[in-house]
């Protein structure tokens, strides 16, 4: 410590110090702790307490639930959780009672991979994790209720996490009810004959296996063999989501490959339009929401049946069922299971050599290339690439409308993800069909009348037509004719023929894909299923559950060369002998069973937390229905339930909320919960960003190293170069919050992370400007205490009317901006009416100190704790009213009215900012000066536009 900060804390002893805000924040956040401050009661069940509270409207505040990184937080990280907690602060000071909690999403990949490469188990390192990070977010002062915090790795937890996958499982999407149903409804109308089944034979007859399959194909969790996307480098598949841009993995950045494979996967097509439609309800981003709508892909169009010779129909789905006529050859999926079925043993007579590859046999030709697409991401398949690959199948399907045969290819621009994995290629009004059949020199035929210059025959064009506001051509038959009809007439006419012929119908398709659910790891829930000797899924009744992850000596998945396409998974729990192999009595009596050996992914465990927030110790139910409907159930404003206010990062605008809103539909539908969203309104705060300093090599370095000299920036003696970007640790940026508050204090970092900007906007941290934030709250300290003695310095006399003014002004302000979550601007009219208070000089009145502590609280609780004990007070500040303003001192006193003549300003009126049209226009037509100005004149016009203007055009 230096002599000058010595001398000058021995002159002020009880100065607003790093010191003295590190004694009075620990103090706090113990007496918070002991007196269960933040403990919002329920309406009944264990946690019914406050019965007064639980009378007072309900406020359901959440935080996205974080991961516990073994690198703990940096300063980035809090921001949201600071900004939902001066929230919740608020909501409670104006009469809500608050539900603000925070636990953690534990299971996954990072704990895992940590576990491989240390030999560390994922439980221990995970829970060290926890413990660090708990600690860190108490010292901010974050006011949750912590009776209602867990971890998705506590067996208590993830008993139920297991308990709705069997809900689900033990669930069918009836499409005339449009809602889930148990499956045993489903049974029996089977049993009865009311539904026949697939085959027409009666339902007793069947073998179990075959009863599994059928009722496989309606579950909403269900295993299927079906293509995969396979990290052999990381040892699992991923779902969709998963998968970045260049086709690699998101965890690790491993190549991902397509398989096939037996996996568990959720239908959560089955609720495409109600996630679809249900968006509409809710108070979220219009820019995440048009990424939701995105990801579902609602699309109008039809099912068309091509019949091919000697195996079933191909069936495609187009939105352009218009262009039928021009549909010259066909393309699957190289993944698509017909492509076994109707490969031929020999080339067709004639084949042109530019489509067989130069391979002796369809098969060869088939085998190499699923190979070689195999390879390829579905994102690098779908880009526009110049050379169009593809082979012939050598076989042919039948055209439904007009008979002609045409060849059916495998192309790697087709997928298995979108509509039937099949198209129709109608190559001169589609660019990819145009310029695969310019490659293959396949025929095309121009059936939407170009409304250009470039006639009709495709053969001179040079690229595809596409329009919808043009007239069908060459598009008749026999049967039917669309010729002269529009995009829009000729798309309904075709569509009635397809139905009547018995070849298609018009249909909905989406996006979308069904959800899947298995990862081939260890660190996870595993899945409530047994199989039977014939290979048929089991669910475990309510009484096994939860079933433990069992300990096991390797965690560690089979991970191969990263590059080894043909491999296949091995998972960490398949060699457990002891716990795959069980004998089990599910009710009829003991017999021998095998567990699955999958476990669930990272996203199962945060698709309901907020559910288990409202009743966190119910082990006899999901959650007490009453509890739900308190805190979620759907309410004027909210239709559809959900949380009041959910805040975290864009980076999960589909994948974990999509998720969750599809968990909590099937169970609203099974009649376990009210609300059938999990959140109603979203709110996606901004990135604290940091500059990322690299020399020559690329490589960071720490940049509290870097100098900087006349605008450029060297490292030991270096120069290097300096980027806006992440916060991390791996980029030698990383700020901690424990530093901040070490220096300063939590309230400090709580104030300056507020006042940085809108809180939906990144902005780049800097160190320097913290002090701002620091001096802030000196001069508060300075305002009611003394800094020498520590006695309060408060009086009881009213305060002038200026500071009357300044004071409720402030009020107004800052209530409306903590609604409106605009915290920045609300701690700058804090500032404004400290600093009044300070350059007005003198002691400040009890009352205006206690408002401004009362305002400041939200924001910086620690040390309006304190001043509001030493004012006087008994009780927390936390639970007191927040002060309401008087609108007769929010009001200016009197404003400035601009009198213009011919344009020109002439007077300056002041006046009430109440006053009427008519009296502003009476004062104005009588001062002095404009009477000058308009010497004599009539007066054609007055515009008024009270109370700031007069405008008066004379005749």
């Amino acid at each position: 410590m230096s002599e000058t900060n010595s001398a000058a804390e021995a002159a002020a002893p009880h100065r607003y110090t790093a010191a003295l805000a590190a004694d009075i924040e620990a103090r706090w956040q113990d007496f918070w702790d002991a007196e269960g401050t933040y403990e919002a009661p329920n309406p009944t069940g264990d946690l019914a307490g406050d019965s007064e509270l639980a009378a007072k409207p309900k406020k359901f505040i959440m935080d996205m639930f974080p991961y516990p990184s073994g690198a703990g937080l940096h300063v980035g990280h809090p921001l949201g959780y600071i900004a939902t907690d001066v929230f919740a602060r608020h909501q409670r000071m104006t009469g809500h009672n608050v539900l603000h909690t925070l636990g953690f999403d534990a299971f996954g990949l990072p704990a895992e991979q940590y576990a491989v490469q240390t030999g560390t188990h994922p439980r221990v390192s995970t829970e060290a994790n926890i413990e660090n990070m708990t600690a860190q977010l108490r010292r901010l002062g974050l006011g949750h209720d912590k009776r209602r915090s867990f971890a998705t790795i506590e067996s208590e937890y993830y008993k139920w996490t297991q308990w709705i996958f069997l809900q689900i499982f033990n669930s069918w999407y009836d499409t005339e009810a449009d809602r889930a149903r148990p499956i045993d409804e489903l049974v029996a109308q089977f049993e009865s004959g009311a539904r026949p089944t697939p085959d027409g034979r009666d339902w007793s007859v069947l073998s179990a296996v075959e009863r599994a399959d059928i009722l496989s194909e309606y579950r909403l969790a269900y295993a299927s063999d079906a293509p995969v996307n396979w990290s052999p480098g990381l040892g699992t598949v991923l779902a969709n989501e998963e998968v970045t841009a260049d086709g690699r993995s998101e965890r690790g950045n491993f190549p991902v490959f397509k398989a096939k494979l037996r996996q568990w996967n959720m239908r959560i097509t089955a609720y495409a339009d109600r996630l679809l439609n249900d968006l509409d309800g809710l108070d979220w981003p219009e820019a995440i929401k048009l990424q939701q709508r995105n990801w579902i892909g609602r699309s109008e169009g039809a099912r068309v049946d091509f019949p091919v010779d000697g195996a079933d129909a191909i069936t495609v789905f187009t939105t352009r069922q218009d262009t039928l006529f021009g549909a010259t050859y066909m393309v699957l999926a190289p993944e698509h299971e017909l492509v076994e079925r109707i490969v031929p043993d020999a080339w067709p007579e004639g084949t042109h050599p530019v489509w067989t590859g130069g391979h002796a046999t369809p098969a060869e030709a088939v085998a190499a290339y699923r190979k070689l697409a195999a390879a390829k991401s579905d994102v690098e398949r779908q880009a526009e690439a110049k050379d169009k690959t593809g082979v012939f199948t050598g076989a042919y399907a039948t055209n439904p409308v007009s008979g002609e045969k045409v060849p059916v290819f495998i192309a790697d621009y087709v997928l298995m993800g979108y509509g039937t994995g099949a198209i129709m290629a109608v190559p001169a009004h589609d660019a990819r069909d145009f310029a695969f059949a310019r490659a293959f020199e396949l025929p095309m035929r121009c059936v939407v009348e170009p409304s250009d210059d470039r006639g009709t025959d495709p053969s001179t064009w040079d690229d595809a037509f596409a329009s919808y506001d043009a007239k069908l051509v060459n598009s008749a038959s026999d049967e039917i004719s669309l010729d002269g009809l529009g995009v829009v007439d000729a798309k309904a006419e075709i569509t009635e023929w397809l139905k009547e012929h018995g070849v298609g119908e018009g249909t909905v398709n989406f996006r979308l894909r069904d959800w899947l659910f298995s990862r081939q790891r260890y660190w996870g829930e595993p899945f409530p299923i047994v199989y039977d000797e014939d290979g048929v899924a089991h669910a475990l009744p309510e009484s096994m559950l939860p079933l433990e992850l069992p300990e096991v000596d390797d965690y560690s998945p089979r991970t191969f060369d990263p590059d080894d396409a043909d491999t296949q998974p091995e998972t960490p729990l398949s060699r457990n002998a002891e716990w795959v192999n069980v004998t089990l009595d599910l009710g009829d009596g003991p017999k021998k069973y095998r567990r699955e050996t999958n476990t669930m992914p990272n996203w199962a465990g945060s698709c309901w937390y907020e559910l288990r927030y409202l009743d966190p110790n119910n082990d006899s139910k999901l959650v007490d229905p009453a509890i739900e409907q308190y805190w979620m159930g759907p309410r004027e404003g909210q239709p559809t339930g959900g949380v009041d206010l959910y805040v975290g990062g864009q980076e999960h605008a589909v994948l974990h909320l999509l998720y969750a809103r599809f968990w909590s539909k099937v169970l609203h539908d099974l009649g376990h919960i009210s609300s059938s969203e999990p959140f109603h309104k979203l709110y996606n705060q901004g990135m604290i960003q940091a500059y990322v300093y690299r020399d020559s090599r690329g490589i960071a370095v720490p940049a509290a190293e870097v100098e900087e000299r006349d605008g450029k920036f060297f490292h030991q003696g270096e120069k290097v170069s300096r980027v806006l970007g992440k916060m991390g640790k791996s980029l030698k940026n990383a700020v901690t919050p424990d530093e901040i508050c070490a220096e300063y204090g939590a309230d400090t970092l709580r104030l300056y992370e507020m006042a940085m900007g809108p809180l939906d906007v990144s902005r780049p941290w800097d160190t320097r400007a913290v002090v701002g934030q620091f001096r802030l709250l000196q001069r508060l300290w300075r305002n009611i205490v003394d800094e020498e003695t520590g006695a309060v310095t408060v009086v009881a006399a009213d305060p002038d009317e200026e500071t009357l003014r300044a004071l409720h002004k402030a009020i107004d302000g800052v209530g409306r901006d903590m609604a409106g979550m605009r915290f920045n601007t609300a701690i700058a009219k804090v500032t404004e009416l400290n600093n009044h208070l300070t350059k007005a000089g003198g002691p400040v009145s009890r009352s205006v100190a206690e408002s401004l502590v009362l305002l400041v609280a939200p924001l910086a609780p620690h040390i309006a704790e304190e001043l509001w004990r030493r004012l006087g007070h008994t009780g927390s500040v936390v639970h007191q009213d927040f002060p309401v303003a008087d609108p007769a001192y929010v009001v200016d006193e009197t404003v400035t009215c601009v009198v213009q003549v011919k344009g020109k300003v002439k007077a300056r009126l002041e006046i009430p900012p109440t006053i009427s049209d008519e009296d502003l226009e009476a004062q104005a037509l009588a001062d002095p000066a404009v009477v000058a100005a308009l010497g004599g004149a009539g007066i054609r016009k007055v515009i008024v536009r009270a109370p700031k203007l007069v405008n008066i055009v004379p005749a």
